[in-house]
């Protein structure tokens, strides 16, 4: 296999952490030869995208993308893949709670012929409450919502750069279950985790509820057709007279109402996942505000540390 590698670093107010990824990564990845360590800003309000800049500036190997104020995670991944300028992208925290030396073992295994291939944590070392309600999505939607979702499956991955263009260019609400949806060959191997040294995490209880009714509506149509069941028993009650079937009929009509706008939702046409404001690389004019160049980063750089 090619490995010219781009490694996608989601950013959004890390602060200091963008150097000490940076040096990890270009570290571990020292003997490629083809390597772009791609920083994405995910509207930052710290000095996050000051530090990518001075790195940038001091190394053609780091390209950037800014936006124009937060768009999530799915945002960040989606310019990472279409920006990306190597066959092959990594994505990588800014966190290093999977340590960078993990993605030898993702290249060894795409080398056998995968498309994506899939870091799978051992011994987690997240919150309790965080890890508890990881594996409940993810067995809520093999065992309830019949959703494929590749076992052990983590954002640290490794993904052929052209599988990812089109896989992200459908515009799904999730990347996990789209790789068997259209037929990529995946696979996992097993990496190592750690704690964080800096920060905390960016997703909230409420996004990752938020992230869990996009998998079920958007890859399951069962909610559907629960949906449907509870009509019917609704119609049911209320033929029979029963004393509680007009509060079942009016609890449907209200569940069926949300039902429906969820997937009313999931097919209706989406604005832009995110606009760039400010960028080191070639950014196709869509993908900005003015329908032109973004804006060119500013002179100078960011003081080091204690100046």
């Amino acid at each position: 296999m090619s490995t010219g590698l781009t490694v996608l670093v989601p950013c959004y107010n890390e602060g200091a952490q963008v150097e000490v990824a940076y040096r990890e990564l270009t570290g571990e990845l020292a003997d490629l030869a083809d390597l772009q360590i791609l920083f994405v800003d995910d509207g930052s309000t710290d000095d996050s995208l000051a530090r990518i800049r001075a790195l940038a500036g001091a190394d053609p190997r780091v390209g950037y993308l800014s936006f124009t104020r937060n768009f999530g995670i799915d945002a960040v991944t989606a310019a990472g893949y279409r920006y990306a300028a190597w066959p092959w992208i990594v994505q990588c925290d800014a966190d290093l709670q999977v340590p960078p030396s993990q993605i030898w073992k993702l290249l060894d295994r795409a080398a056998e012929g995968y498309d994506v291939v899939f870091g799978r944590r051992v011994r987690r070392r997240d919150p309790l409450l965080r890890k508890i309600g990881s594996a409940g999505l993810h067995w809520a939607a093999r065992a309830v919502f019949r959703i494929d979702m590749p076992r052990g499956a983590s954002t640290f991955r490794l993904m052929r750069t052209s599988v990812a263009r089109t896989i992200s260019e459908l515009r799904l609400p999730w990347f996990m279950p789209a790789v068997p949806l259209v037929g990529a060959r995946h696979t996992a191997v097993d990496v190592s985790h750690r704690e964080r040294d800096a920060g905390r995490s960016k997703l909230r209880p409420a996004r990752l509820a938020g992230h869990a009714f996009e998998l079920f509506f958007g890859f399951s149509w069962r909610p559907l057709n629960a949906l449907y069941l509870v009509a019917v028993l609704a119609l049911a009650a209320a033929a029979l007279g029963l004393e509680a079937a007009h509060l079942l009929v009016s609890a449907a009509t209200l569940a069926g109402v949300a039902v429906v706008g969820r997937y009313v939702h999931r097919v209706a046409p989406r604005a832009p996942a995110f606009y760039v404001r400010e960028s080191n690389l070639p950014v196709r004019p869509e993908d900005t505000l003015t329908g032109g160049a973004p804006t060119p980063p500013p002179p100078g750089r960011v003081p080091p540390d204690g100046d």
